[in-house]
């Protein structure tokens, strides 16, 4: 067998490889959300019974959700100890005068404001070593400014048992007005979770810090915030250090992520970062294969080759205008079934019954 031939004969099983694994990886996701779902509430350890949770929030400029994301946590309905830590870049930061008018209305919540300091390269970790390093609770969460509906805190403590070191939430967006939003919200809602969920489930520990609720012992041991600061992708490094040893946990409720200050500029901006995945893991350098577009192509390359066992026999034109033919046809075609039960085979006519038995029409 020539080279070529078996370069496209392994082109083609990569294909249908791909088509099984992106529909495992659908199920599964769908699945698995199911399964979250459905999830008690109630409390099921003792381990976060005891202790408190200290909120750290990075906070960096203000957008025009930001006060009412943050006001959220102001608010929560939690039964146990906690404390919020407000980390705001520097002492002219505009969030500055939001954070004090939040502790000026909410005097009696457990609030505190931290300015950063430069520890590392990453703003975030800088942000956050103040507030972290004053942290009174065994249980850090820490939670982008963005994030809003912190009833989420009870689910996430609940997933702490004793074997688990973080638990995450599934991001997700909240709606809001504008195409920039819907096109966030359909990418957090369709390839992300199913990429997201699936790797979870399957061992992969797959974490976003946008939601995270640690173990600071386990922090500490690790060398604490600081020994991340020499790195962009912070929370990446901080769940492969917790990973040694301890179980990882996701909460049924999402990360909803609320900012005010969003276009599809940003939303490539962030999508963008996938450079900063494709150094951590190569593998990455596969991930546009799962994509509709291109996975189309090789999956629908790969059934014709197989099947077809050669070239089609028509052009690229002919396939399209005759898929989008066949395609706008299957509904009528099943309604036309639907209203007319009659059938000709050969020479009969005959009648359809339901149970698959017919009856010959004769002419009269």
């Amino acid at each position: 067998m020539a080279p070529l031939d078996v370069a496209l004969q392994g082109f083609s099983v990569f294909g249908l490889v791909l088509f099984v694994v992106l529909w495992f990886m659908h199920c599964m996701s769908i699945i698995y959300r199911l399964h979250l779902h459905k999830k008690r509430p109630e409390a099921k350890q003792p381990y976060a019974q005891v202790l408190g949770v200290s909120l750290l929030k990075p906070l960096k400029g203000v957008d025009p959700n930001l006060i009412s994301n943050l006001e959220t946590f102001f608010t929560l309905d939690y039964p146990k100890q906690y404390e919020i830590l407000l980390c705001v870049q520097d002492q002219d930061d505009p969030a500055v005068d939001v954070c004090k008018k939040l502790l000026g209305k909410y005097p009696n919540v457990d609030a505190r404001l931290f300015i950063g300091k430069k520890v590392g390269i990453n703003p975030k970790i800088n942000n956050l070593m103040p507030g972290y390093e004053a942290a009174k609770y065994g249980l850090v969460w820490i939670c982008d400014s963005g994030i809003r509906k912190p009833d989420t805190l009870t689910d996430l403590t609940n997933q702490m048992t004793e074997k688990v070191g973080l638990v995450h939430g599934l991001p997700f967006v909240a709606d809001r007005q504008g195409f920039a939003a819907t096109l966030e919200q359909v990418y957090f809602g369709t390839s992300h979770p199913r990429s997201y969920i699936s790797a979870n489930v399957t061992g992969i520990k797959c974490v976003t810090g946008m939601s995270c609720l640690m173990r600071k012992d386990v922090l500490d041991q690790a060398g604490g915030l600081v020994a991340f600061a020499q790195y962009i992708a912070e929370d990446y490094f901080m769940a492969k250090a917790i990973a040694d040893g301890w179980r990882f946990s996701m909460a049924t409720q999402v990360a909803l992520q609320n900012s005010g200050s969003y276009s599809i500029a940003q939303f490539q901006s962030r999508m963008i970062w996938t450079k900063l995945r494709i150094n951590m893991v190569p593998a990455t350098v596969l991930e546009p294969v799962s994509e509709c577009f291109l996975a189309s192509l090789i999956i629908g390359w790969a059934a014709h080759h197989s099947l077809q066992g050669g070239p089609l026999s028509f052009s690229k034109l002919d396939f399209a205008v005759a898929w989008f033919i066949r395609e706008s046809m299957a509904v009528q075609i099943f309604l036309s079934a639907l209203w007319d039960p009659t059938i000709s085979w050969r020479t009969g006519r005959y009648r359809l019954r339901c149970g698959g038995t017919a009856e010959e029409i004769l002419d009269v």
